[in-house]
């Protein structure tokens, strides 16, 4: 005799015949409240959140600033369009970016909604500003599901399918993997070999690179890559574009990843914890090349929407005031060295990598290659969720297992997650 539905399953029910199946679901949970790193299930069940909205929660679920903010907006301006428009709220954004960003430079920013809406418009200003077509991004980098954003994105699946034919002058070259053999010299030279055989310099009007690939499994540029990129995008006149939109805002250990290796981009896209859960972005840039394109060749009808504006203001104050990028740090150490000592244990966790807190272990085959065991990595986190951790997987193989809590979570709850996935990394290798 089958038992009553869950409100979980009657939901799931609902969501399978409403909602297309081209927007995925990582677990099958339905949300009803969070704070901090919690969240609780619509029939009450509590997991740690160690997925943050895929990075977007660097302060937490429901920080009570970034509440009362929000709430506090609503109640004057919810919504006006900056093209018709300004509000206080827009411009201060702005400043604290362009200061954060550009440091005494003159940095403009423009905001946005999504992070692939500021990729899009940071190649619109970077062609703008050169007045060249093309644009290189990297193998194993992700900008975005819109058209141009999976041009861009160095993956095939799931983002590209059937989608094309894709926008023209897109080029991927080689990004930097020591697990894999692949040092910063071998990528800088395929990258001179792309501009031998298949695009000049001079035709290239920006670089778009991410400090940590995201989506693409965790990886780390070396600070000599990155300071290989600037010297070169500076010796040719091409715009470095820095995509920031996950590791940004503490992610890293600094505020923004590019800061590690002592750099200045031209451009840098930001967006994810930018607001602590509004949907906001932007692209922050120096202030000649982002007045490249003439009025009304940039907008939104929600970019830099009100309310969002007033959460990112929260969200920055708490920088400020709370310290977070200490606590992260402190959160990082206790993180990487509890997956160090799981992967001792257990030898399919192939690498541990990260930086600051944006940590992922890479799951791999019982072979000589450590061959990437993508079925491996879905039982890890299916038994992590059982045991009450979500967390999801990235990579291009999708066999890396990524984790973003909140910079505010605790070292108790750090210390549970680690449990809780040892009892999956226990019942899966």
């Amino acid at each position: 005799m089958n038992s009553a539905l869950t409100e979980n399953q009657r939901l799931q029910a609902l969501r399978e015949h409403h909602v297309p199946r081209g927007i995925a679901t990582a677990h099958p949970v339905v949300a009803a409240r969070a704070q901090g790193a919690e969240l609780w299930d619509v029939d009450g069940r509590r997991y740690l959140d160690f997925v943050g909205g895929i990075g977007v929660l660097n302060v937490g679920h429901n920080h009570p600033k970034v509440v009362e903010a929000v709430r506090r907006q609503v109640g004057e301006i919810s919504h006006a369009s900056f093209q018709v428009v300004a509000y206080e709220n827009y411009i201060q954004v702005a400043a604290r970016l362009n200061k954060l960003i550009g440091g005494d430079t003159h940095y403009k920013s423009v905001l946005f909604t999504s992070g692939a809406e500021a990729v899009e418009n940071a190649v619109k200003i970077a062609r703008g500003y050169t007045h060249r077509p093309a644009v290189i991004s990297f193998r194993g980098g992700f900008h975005g599901r819109t058209l141009l954003g999976v041009t861009l994105t160095g993956m095939s699946q799931p983002y590209k399918q059937n989608f094309g034919p894709f926008p023209a002058e897109i080029y991927h070259a080689t990004y930097p993997n020591a697990y894999r053999g692949i040092s910063s010299d071998d990528a800088l030279a395929e990258l001179d070999e792309l501009f031998a055989t298949d695009v000049a310099p001079d035709r290239v009007a920006a670089i778009i690179v991410e400090p940590v690939q995201g989506d693409g499994g965790f990886l780390a540029a070396p600070k000599a890559f990155l300071q290989a990129l600037r010297a070169l995008c500076t010796r040719h006149g091409i715009v470095l574009i820095l995509d920031e939109i996950q590791a940004g805002f503490g992610r890293t250990g600094t505020m923004f990843g590019f800061q590690h290796a002592g750099i200045q981009p031209d451009l840098v896209t930001v967006a994810k914890s930018l607001a602590g859960g509004m949907p906001l972005s932007g692209v922050v840039g120096r202030a000649e090349i982002m007045d490249a394109p003439t009025p009304g060749g940039l907008g939104g009808t929600y970019g830099g929407n009100a309310v969002a504006c007033a959460a990112a203001l929260a969200v920055l104050d708490l920088f400020e005031e709370q310290d977070l990028l200490a606590q992260g740090e402190a959160l990082a150490t206790q993180l990487h060295e509890g997956l160090l000592a799981l992967q001792k244990r257990y030898p399919r966790v192939g690498d541990v990598r990260g930086l600051g807190f944006m940590q992922a272990i890479e799951m791999v085959a019982d072979d000589t290659a450590c061959s990437p065991d993508a079925a491996l990595a879905q039982h890890v986190i299916d038994e992590a969720r059982r045991a009450g951790l979500l967390v999801i997987k990235c990579g291009v193989h999708r066999n890396v297992v990524r984790f973003l809590a909140p910079l505010v979570t605790t070292p108790e709850q750090v210390a549970e997650a680690l449990q809780m996935l040892e009892t999956a990394l226990a019942a899966t290798c």
